[in-house]
């Protein structure tokens, strides 16, 4: 699904004051109805990230973390089966996973000798069942459950998601009998930084609105809206490396991108929101 600039400053802005819950996202469905549900969800998971990265600083105040524990304190000694930690959340516009993490940290402070290790929080985040307290550890498990943005399942369903594209990706490559290595492969030939498939022999996307056709030598896969903030940030971090190293290539946005980001084609980063169907191998291209 390809946005303009303009539909997608529409659906962000109707996100600017909804909290990240499934029944916010299904509400920006009946209001886009026309864009896919996982694009939806993409954008919405995107503009939610941004949104806490602007705000984290003011959770982690010495301040601010001692007036959510005591709060959590509180709640819990009124009804501990109560979702105290995730309504907490709600009320301070903060992700519940991410809240979670701060009542855990302080909670351990608070009960075991040494400070803990981040690899101990982490463990613990994903199966609530290691923590020492009964009631916070079902107070985390509401957190993680109920968090549509963030978390060891969010973060589990995300990675699945990515490799369920890049088997995609790969069958279809094998489906049009084209030769390529993978990321694993070129990473055993010592390359540090990969795309997804570099092609063995480069094919050509013939383009309808183009005299010639643009030869591509690599593609990326992204299991995600590109959007300016992460198609920036990736152009940076990886894409120009690419270019720089194996040529031009093509990049894959599977949940859609804002069309006017597709601007580098002649200098040879190519955009789509599917695996294009117009493409020759460059030895039949000459032929």
């Amino acid at each position: 699904m390809i946005l303009t600039k303009a539909q997608y400053d529409e659906i962000a802005q109707c996100l600017v004051s909804v909290p990240p819950t499934r029944q916010s996202l299904r509400k920006l469905k009946q209001r886009f109805p026309s864009q896919s549900q996982a694009t939806l969800l993409s954008i919405f998971s995107q503009e939610y990230q941004k949104h806490i990265k602007r705000t984290h600083a003011k959770h982690h105040t010495s301040e601010a973390i001692e007036s959510y524990y005591q709060r959590y304190l509180n709640g819990v000694g009124k009804n501990g089966a109560a979702p105290v930690l995730l309504e907490l959340a709600n009320e301070v516009d903060y992700a519940p996973s991410l809240m979670a993490r701060i009542i855990l940290e302080r909670f351990l402070q608070e009960h075991e000798e040494a400070p803990p290790s981040k690899s101990v929080i982490n463990s613990m985040l994903r199966d609530p069942s290691q923590i020492p307290d009964g009631v916070l550890a079902n107070q985390v498990y509401q957190c993680i459950v109920n968090d549509c943005c963030y978390g060891p399942l969010v973060d589990c369903i995300k990675h699945a998601i990515g490799h369920e594209h890049e088997v995609l990706l790969r069958d279809l490559l094998l489906e049009k009998n084209l030769s390529f290595l993978d990321e694993d492969q070129l990473r055993a030939r010592g390359y540090d930084k990969t795309p997804d498939f570099i092609l063995q022999v480069p094919v050509v996307m013939l383009c309808s609105l183009a005299v010639e056709g643009h030869i591509i030598h690599w593609i990326e896969s992204k299991a995600s809206f590109g959007d300016e903030c992460s198609h920036h940030a990736y152009l940076h971090d990886q894409f120009w490396s690419y270019w720089n190293r194996f040529g031009p290539g093509l990049v894959i946005y599977w949940y859609g991108f804002i069309q006017e980001l597709d601007c580098n084609r002649e200098r040879g980063i190519l955009l789509h929101a599917c695996f294009p169907t117009d493409i020759v191998t460059l030895c039949h291209s000459v032929a």
